[in-house]
């Protein structure tokens, strides 16, 4: 291989599929399904029963599964600010929007996560464009950085929770 073909490959964007499964490093959970959804710039996680605890910190469950009951995890974290959303179904909204580390595959990179619930949706998270700086989107695929099998063992480790707390 030459040295121009090396760099070529060393710079070429990762390639990632329409739909991944991603662990927020910070807030403990793993093998989240997230969407790939270059129209929305900022990401999005299914939150439910957001409180403010003080001025820029914030608490909040993340529904990490709906069916065939509710799963969540409360998470802990500072809000890096509020942003006012008008999203495809024309009402507006105003989210907190938290910062973490995410990891899809071998790709780790920190990203904004505004907290909307997703009650409806298929996967809990979007990944906006914010976050797919050096990622190259295959539409055709689907789980390239990462497996889809193993979901059930790693919802149960995901979800445990702490002493005294238990899921609605």
């Amino acid at each position: 291989m030459s040295e121009d073909t090396l760099q070529q490959s060393e710079s070429a964007p990762v390639v990632i599929g329409w739909r991944e499964k991603v662990d927020l490093l910070e807030w403990g959970l793993k093998r989240v399904r997230a969407k790939i959804d270059t129209g929305a710039r900022t990401s999005a996680i299914d939150v439910a029963d957001i409180e403010e605890l003080e001025p820029g910190k914030i608490r909040f469950r993340v529904v990490y599964h709906h069916n065939p009951e509710k799963i969540t995890r409360w998470i802990y974290a500072d809000t890096v600010r509020k942003s006012t959303v008008k999203p495809s179904h024309g009402q507006t909204q105003e989210r907190h929007v938290c910062e973490t580390l995410v990891r899809m595959g071998r790709v780790e990179k920190r990203i904004e996560i505004s907290l909307v619930s997703r009650k409806g949706m298929l996967c809990r998270m979007l990944l906006g464009r914010t976050a797919l700086d050096g990622l190259l989107v295959d539409a055709s695929q689907k789980y390239v950085l990462t497996d889809a099998k193993r979901r059930a063992r790693a919802i149960k480790r995901t979800t445990e929770q702490p002493e005294g707390e238990t899921n609605p």
